[in-house]
This record gives C-alpha cells, sequence and structure tokens, in this order.
C-alpha cells in the first residue's frame, strides 16, 4: 500500500500547526472537515469531536470506529495582573521544566492569536535562598502588556482564554522525520483519516468504518465517550502519537522506536489491552509485510481507557514521536503510514465469526 509522500505530511503539518488544545478543538476539526470533503461527512459536536462517517456506510453492518483524539497539552488564562503579566493553569501535562521560556500563542477576546512567552524570573535576581531550593521559579504569561488595563483594553486578554506552543511545523524530506507540537495525536489523526479514506472506497468490508477525532483527551480521555455514544461501535481501533523511548532508554529496553512501526500497547494506567484482539492485529501487520512494535507501559493513558470497559475491544496503534507533551515533537512518516496500513489490513480481515471468537 503506497500513500502519496507530500500529502501525508501536508496533512500532518495542518493538523500540527492548529491551535486546538483540550476544549478548543476548533481548528483540528476543520483541518479534518477539509480532507474529509468529496468522500465522507464530518458532524461537530458540542465537545468538539468530529464525527467521520464515509459514504460507503450502510448501516446494516456492525460497526468498526477507529479513533484519535483532536486535542494537545495546552493552557487557559487564569487571571490578570496588575502589571500586565497573566497566570495560567495547563489543559493537560507538559513535562515538568519544559514552559519556562517557551514561545506561545495566546487567544484574544476576539478570537485573533497573539504571541506570548512563559515568563520566568532571571537567575540574576533570584536570591541564594531561591537557587539553593531547587524549586523552579514560578511561571507567568505575557504577551508584552505594562499594566491589567492594557492588557484587557489593548491586547484584549481575558480569563478563561487557550495557550498553546507557538511551534511552526517543519519536515525533513531526506531524513523522512517532521518536527512540530502536538504529535500526540496529530500523528495519530493523520494515520486515521488515511487509513479511513482508503476504507471509504471498498464496498465488500464485513463491517461499517466510522472514525472520531475525539475531544479533550489530555484531561481524561472525555469526548470518546461522546464518539461511541454516536456511533455505537462492536470494536475500535485506536491511534495514538505515543512517547518514544528511543533516546533515554538502553537498547534492551526500548520498545517505542522511530522507523520501526506504530507501537502497540498490551498495558498501560488505564487499559489491559484485548489480548486476542492485539494477536489478530499483528498477525495482520505480519502477514502483510508490515513493521509494528509492542510495549508494556508503566504510565499513560489513551481513549482505548474508557471504552474498552463499556465492552468494546480495543487495540491501540501508538506512532512514536518523541518529546511529546513538551513544545516541539519528532516523529517519522514511514511510522504513520504503517499505522495506517495495519489499520487498513485489519478492517479489511476483522469479520464477526473473529470478534465472536474473542
Amino acid at each position: 500500500m503506497q500513500f502519496d509522500e507530500t500529502e501525508v505530511v501536508d496533512l500532518l503539518g495542518a493538523l500540527s500547526n492548529a491551535k486546538a488544545p483540550s476544549g478548543f478543538e476548533e481548528e483540528s476539526v476543520a483541518v479534518v472537515r477539509d480532507f474529509c470533503e468529496g468522500w465522507a461527512k464530518v458532524e461537530e459536536n458540542t465537545l468538539r469531536c468530529a464525527l467521520i462517517t464515509p459514504k460507503n456506510f450502510t448501516g446494516k453492518k456492525p460497526v468498526l470506529m477507529l479513533d484519535a483524539h483532536g486535542d494537545e497539552v495546552g493552557g487557559m488564562v487564569r487571571s490578570i495582573r496588575s502589571n500586565g503579566t497573566m497566570t495560567f493553569v495547563q489543559l493537560g501535562r507538559f513535562t515538568d521544566g519544559v514552559l519556562a521560556g517557551q514561545d506561545v500563542y495566546v487567544r484574544t477576546t476576539e478570537g485573533d492569536w497573539v504571541h506570548g512567552v512563559i515568563g520566568v524570573k532571571p537567575p540574576h535576581f533570584m536570591s541564594a535562598a531561591e537557587k539553593a531550593s531547587g524549586v523552579g521559579p514560578a511561571l507567568i504569561l505575557d504577551v508584552g502588556a505594562t499594566s491589567k488595563e492594557e492588557a484587557v483594553e489593548k491586547f484584549h486578554m481575558g480569563m478563561g482564554e487557550p495557550i498553546v506552543p507557538a511551534t511552526a511545523f517543519d519536515y525533513e524530506p531526506e531524513l523522512g522525520v517532521a518536527f512540530g507540537k502536538a504529535f500526540d495525536c496529530r500523528a495519530g489523526a493523520t494515520a486515521m483519516l488515511l487509513a479511513l479514506r482508503e476504507l471509504a472506497d471498498r464496498d465488500d468490508l464485513p463491517f461499517d468504518v466510522v472514525a472520531a477525532l475525539s475531544a479533550q483527551e489530555e484531561v481524561g480521555e472525555r469526548g470518546v465517550l461522546a464518539s461511541y455514544r454516536r456511533f455505537r461501535p462492536q470494536v475500535c481501533f485506536m491511534f495514538e502519537g505515543c512517547p518514544a523511548d528511543d533516546t533515554f532508554q538502553i537498547p534492551d529496553d526500548v520498545q517505542t522506536a522511530l522507523h520501526k512501526g506504530p507501537m502497540f500497547r498490551y498495558f498501560d494506567r488505564c487499559m489491559i489491552t484485548h489480548p486476542r484482539y492485539q494477536r489478530f492485529v499483528l498477525q495482520c501487520a505480519q502477514e502483510a509485510g508490515l513493521p509494528a512494535q509492542t510495549s508494556v507501559r508503566e504510565g499513560g493513558g489513551t481513549d482505548g481507557g474508557p471504552i474498552h470497559v463499556l465492552d468494546v475491544p480495543c487495540v491501540v496503534a501508538g506512532v512514536p514521536c518523541r518529546y511529546i507533551h513538551a513544545g516541539t515533537s519528532i516523529c517519522a512518516i514511514d511510522d504513520i503510514e504503517a499505522a495506517a496500513a495495519i489499520a487498513v489490513e485489519v478492517a479489511t480481515h476483522l469479520t464477526e465469526d473473529v470478534v465472536a471468537g474473542w
């Protein structure tokens, strides 16, 4: 199965550049709507999930739902201080230490986005006690205002407005790697959309295949429950942008490396993956000659968590991404393509008898 590299990169770039933290997924939904034009219907619910129904949907078959999440870790303005700086809360969780000095975009009350920075006290002004404490200095949000009045009236800052890293997508074609923000889960979303479009041209599938770009995963896997209620699937295939571990683990312990295909987890903090479904997926990948890797995670969670306890078998194809939950991540285009291809193989070979045997 061949994908157009330029198209894959363009789709990943559009999704990565979309400013869509948890609860504010409109821009990622807009990218999905554009990509699906002509071959699928895209509905948007009040949570900002994109619910995608291809034209080959019959309504007479059991449903296989593909899922990826449309949000990213970000922040929200909490208060505006008299000197024009702001406090904020995180939407999701950034890795400790990465926010200090981070270039960000802040949405204004008028709906525009302006540059800001996560400010931190310079070492020149730290007391000896502060330096010795080992505790990082307090972080503030700064767009350049000098008073609360100026922040509100000139910069149009407001409580409750979202914040995202101001990272621009880039791709190195000779290396096959991309750099950008929000690859968790925009890398997974790219794979999902590619797979769904491939399947949308097939009328002989045993299942009706639909897809959801679910909202608010980073704040507790909330949107996927609404996606489930919309489609009532019998089986789910989740996509993720999962943390690669090939830059800090010893070689024997690496389970999620770039250029080795998607990672299928047996365990994380929210799900023990259905072992027979997992075996079926890995067998499909092997028979098709597609790369895949597996892992047992001590932390992390996915949209599979709240869905598998509803008696819906789930697996998770995680596209390896270095340094997720930071301002910039790295992923490989061939891993995205492999994740999409494996999903197509699974949807092609999955039958009601196979599922009944689980």
